[in-house]
């Protein structure tokens, strides 16, 4: 594999952490999902007086107390997702940061943690800015930034405060990556998957109803009876009913009035 696809393939790893973390920090202080209905549709569904979870300046997982988890397994997917970015990030400061830290500390600097500092901030180091700026210091060097002399207000040029990466770890930093972004996609229920929707059948015609998961696509949702179904939504490739990400919304609505029916068949 060359420099740009794995440089390419890391980037976009990293990204995808990013975008999703907000994702696992609600998943863990809510308890487990159903497969139905989709994660994405989570907040589109919540009633407007539920509580609001809020996700913007929480503490790294790693640096708070975790009393009473609602998701175990998500706490465990983000506590093993930072300690590999953090780690990484360690390894990637300690072979190409130039310099020593000074009085004014460069903020493009990774800052390691030191356990026996007397402040929390020397302590914890870059850590205690969190997973996003750990994902986006990272991808900076895997992209060779600020590898170039750079010009002082008196002309003089300076040292850069990176050296490039070398392939090695460039390599390191794609399996890392691709690892933490896998963990937290199955977590989270978005790797690519097809599952059938439990306990719930089409309201059209009855049929199997199945959920369609991928990292880069919205949910959709398939009728297994094909086009004899008379569900209001195309065909796709095979001849099955396809609910898409714009139908999603209807379908639930529609298996939630199905379902005092279904529980009466049931009961019978």
């Amino acid at each position: 594999m060359n420099r740009a696809v794995a440089a390419h393939e890391t980037v976009a790893a990293l990204r995808t952490i990013r975008e999703q973390w907000g994702e696992l920090l609600l998943a863990v202080d809510t308890p487990p999902a159903d497969v139905w209905p989709p994660r994405q549709l989570a907040h589109t569904l919540r009633a407007v007086d539920d509580e609001q979870l809020d996700v913007v300046d929480r503490a790294p997982l790693v640096l708070r107390e975790h009393p009473a988890p609602a998701n175990l397994d998500a706490l465990d997917t983000g506590l093993a997702i930072e300690r590999m970015i953090f780690g990484l990030a360690d390894t990637l400061a300690a072979a190409v940061q130039c310099g020593e830290p000074g009085a004014h500390r460069d903020p493009r600097r990774w800052e390691f943690a030191d356990p026996g500092a007397a402040d929390a901030r020397h302590a914890h180091g870059s850590r205690a800015h969190g997973l996003h700026f750990a994902c986006v210091w990272i991808e900076g060097r895997v992209l060779d930034e600020d590898t170039t002399p750079e010009q002082q207000l008196d002309g003089i040029l300076a040292a850069p405060p990176f050296a490039p990466l070398p392939e090695h770890l460039l390599h390191e930093a794609r399996r890392t990556a691709r690892i933490a972004e896998g963990r937290l996609l199955r977590t989270l229920g978005l790797d690519a998957r097809s599952t059938p929707v439990p306990d719930r059948a089409c309201p059209w015609c009855g049929g199997d109803l199945e959920l369609h998961t991928a990292p880069d696509t919205a949910p959709m949702v398939t009728c297994s009876t094909g086009r004899e179904c008379t569900a209001p939504v195309p065909l796709d490739e095979q001849g099955r009913r396809v609910w898409g990400w714009g139908d999603l919304v209807a379908l639930v609505a529609a298996l939630a009035e199905a379902e005092p029916t279904r529980a009466a068949e049931r009961a019978a």
